[in-house]
């Protein structure tokens, strides 16, 4: 394998160990907001539940090349890469084989590192990318910390709930360690507080509580509770596609604007 790739795509990882939280709603819908931003993006669907894929608009049929070829090394990125109905918005299938990834890679010594020289090889400068979004499973498990290890940062969704920032504190625990032992550049990129309704007296606690205890480290925009974010992905479509006019889909450009606003920051600082 060649890693020698000469583009630099951001790769950011979507992730979250519990599940319901938005995790995959959030990266099928900052996925879709970066491109209508004029960015190519590739969504890499990790969780063998595959309803990023479902998402999109991927049928069963049409996943013969999947997230699990990608990691076994069977097939090149720019093969396994499939258009979406986004423009700019490529995706990599997930299927239910991911779910054995974890005994079948059990025996493969860089079993951590396999999604990180997939996606550093010289093969994915042809998809001419700026983004790589991971949709982590609702785990950590050996194919979250795969997506960590590839990843140069983490967006965690933070559900507006009780219990919820005790539940991150596994998630910071987990980047900590891989930080410590496979991946130093790894940082979080932005906790996303999702399912958020300004009525509700919990849902500003817990959003009062996040921004006390981790800053910036919140991104200023908000998802709210938005029917129309429920609705979407049964039509196969981002909510962007679904309805541009809603909350949601209102919620997830300014959040695609806010990452973008990010990046800027940071290469600015990066320059000498």
């Amino acid at each position: 394998m060649n890693l020698s790739r000469t583009t630099n795509p951001k790769i950011i990882s979507v992730a979250n160990q519990k599940g319901g939280v938005g995790k995959t709603t959030t990266t099928i819908n900052v996925g879709a907001a970066l491109a209508r931003l004029g960015r190519r993006v590739l969504l890499i669907d990790l969780d063998p539940q595959g309803n990023a894929s479902t998402g999109l608009g991927i049928e069963s049929v049409d996943r013969n090349i999947t997230t699990y070829d990608l990691l076994t090394g069977d097939v090149l990125p720019s093969n396994a890469a499939k258009e979406t109905n986004v423009d700019n918005l490529l995706i990599i299938p997930a299927t239910t084989d991911l779910s054995s990834a974890d005994m079948n890679l059990m025996a493969i010594e860089k079993r951590s590192f396999m999604l990180h020289d997939a996606l550093h090889q010289s093969d994915v400068d042809l998809l001419n990318l700026d983004y790589i979004l991971i949709d982590c499973p609702p785990s950590l498990n050996i194919l979250t910390v795969n997506a960590m290890i590839a990843s140069d940062t983490v967006i965690a969704p933070l559900q507006c709930e009780f219990f919820a920032l005790e539940g991150l504190s596994q998630l910071m625990l987990t980047i900590r360690d891989i930080r410590q032992s496979a991946n130093s550049s790894l940082r979080i990129e932005g906790i996303v507080l999702t399912m958020y309704d300004k009525r509700n007296n919990l849902c500003q606690q817990v959003e009062a509580d996040a921004r006390n205890n981790l800053g910036d480290l919140v991104f200023k925009t908000v998802i709210p509770r938005n029917v129309r974010l429920s609705e979407a992905p049964s039509f196969a479509l981002s909510v962007l596609d679904y309805d541009p006019s809603s909350k949601g889909a209102q919620a997830y450009i300014a959040l695609a604007q806010e990452i973008s606003e990010r990046e800027k920051t940071e290469n600015v600082r990066r320059k000498p």
